[in-house]
């Protein structure tokens, strides 16, 4: 059975919680105590029904409150596939939390509240599900009961949406009409908009096909470990991390990155023994033929087909700190398992959500800015554009000082 990672994107009060909470309910992947727990705590808070925006809301803010401020993970199953459900906040201070929930999901559920229809944060976190590569798009146009089930605002909201997404660079978008709070089209078909004639989001989720979004040809193995016998005992030398994309295979000639120097592998295994050959995601110990110096932060590869090795990484940077990004500023890098050094030379344009336009030449970025920047790394990166890998393309940026993760880069083609 294959797991499908999803992620909730939208305004504040759009119903992000809230449809997560009907799917774990009517799905009936919550316990007794749990759902004995959120009545509780909607009866304390007033409510004449059952929160189950609290199955989400964790944190004791976010339920005083009444909002998402985390990231909260969620997972349940269906007898035709498990989910992994990423629930993100919708204040715009908290879009580093968006883009942290959403970079490694296969899909992205963005929720417009049918009354308001495509507002300002909507596009924004379009635009972040765009450059961060989502395969597949939900935009799901919630609170329809508010609107008496009306077609006509689907259609408009629906429109104005794909205008927009035009510009963007989405695989596949589809529109379900819903409202969480009374169930209509979340799980089962609502009998309120009998002129939808799509599936209900569930039967949706249970359907997208995934398998040919992965990477299965371009061999990248970063390595993240180096297993040796203890006590010097023995000549074993495994390289231990995660196959990010393509397949490997005893017998495979590959090449060491950065050093070029070639070998084959002697063997790929896990705990459980060794294994004819291992795919993405699966985290593997990889021996070689030969005596290679290999150390944390290299690649595995194959000769012919080998990432790119810079030093000048041009990159769209969600910047997600109140201290902007700044011309010859200095930060940390990490990419994949290689942690380098880097300077901000050039940051060439800063994109207006609303309208998708350039200003080039900002200066700086601010709070929840994105642009494209140019950064010099004191080491080379083993690196391909995001488009092609999601893994190899992107990299996030830290502020050393505080060591707080500043930005989020995803690699462009030169």
């Amino acid at each position: 059975m294959d797991i499908l990672r999803f992620a909730t994107a939208g305004s504040v009060d759009d119903g992000k919680s809230t449809l997560i909470g009907r799917l774990l309910y009517d799905s009936k992947s919550i316990f007794s105590d749990q759902l004995d727990a959120v009545e509780r705590a909607s009866q304390q808070r007033g409510d004449s029904y059952t929160d189950l925006a609290l199955l989400t809301d964790g944190l004791r803010a976010e339920r005083e409150q009444g909002i998402t401020i985390d990231v909260a993970y969620r997972y349940f199953s269906t007898p035709s596939r498990k989910f992994i459900i990423a629930d993100t906040p919708g204040h715009i201070q908290y879009t580093r939390n968006m883009v942290t929930g959403a970079s490694t999901a296969d899909l992205a559920i963005i929720l417009i509240d049918a009354r308001k229809g495509i507002i300002e944060q909507s596009r924004r976190h379009a635009t972040i599900v765009s450059l961060l590569r989502v395969p597949h798009v939900v935009l799901a146009i919630n609170k329809m009961d508010l609107v008496d089930w009306s077609q006509d605002v689907y259609n408009e909201i629906s429109g104005a949406f794909r205008d927009f997404a035009a510009r963007l660079d989405f695989a596949d978008v589809t529109a379900i009409p819903m409202s969480a709070l009374t169930g209509d089209n979340v799980v089962s078909r609502s009998e309120n908009m009998p002129w939808y004639e799509g599936a209900a989001l569930l039967h949706h989720l249970e359907n997208v096909y995934i398998a040919s979004d992965r990477n299965l040809v371009d061999v990248r193995f970063p390595v993240q470990y180096v297993i040796r016998p203890q006590n010097g005992r023995g000549d074993y030398r495994g390289f231990a991390g995660q196959l990010v994309s393509g397949v490997l295979r005893p017998g495979d000639d590959v090449i060491a990155l950065p050093s070029g120097l070639p070998s084959r592998v002697r063997a790929v295994s896990t705990a459980d023994g060794e294994l004819t050959e291992a795919y993405p995601p699966m985290s593997v110990t990889v021996q070689l033929d030969d005596e290679v110096d290999i150390s944390r932060g290299d690649m595995i590869a194959r000769p012919g087909n080998q990432p790119t090795l810079t030093q000048d990484i041009d990159a769209m940077v969600c910047w997600m700190d109140v201290e902007p990004l700044r011309l010859g500023a200095k930060y940390a890098i990490k990419h994949t398992t290689r942690a380098v050094r880097g300077l901000v030379k050039d940051i060439q344009y800063e994109l207006d959500i609303n309208n998708l336009q350039r200003s080039m030449s900002p200066g700086a970025l601010g709070l929840n800015a994105i642009g494209r920047v140019t950064i010099r790394t004191t080491l080379p990166l083993m690196v391909d554009p995001y488009r092609r890998n999601r893994q190899t393309g992107s990299f996030i940026i830290i502020d050393e000082p505080s060591n707080r993760t500043v930005g989020a880069g995803f690699i462009t083609e030169n």
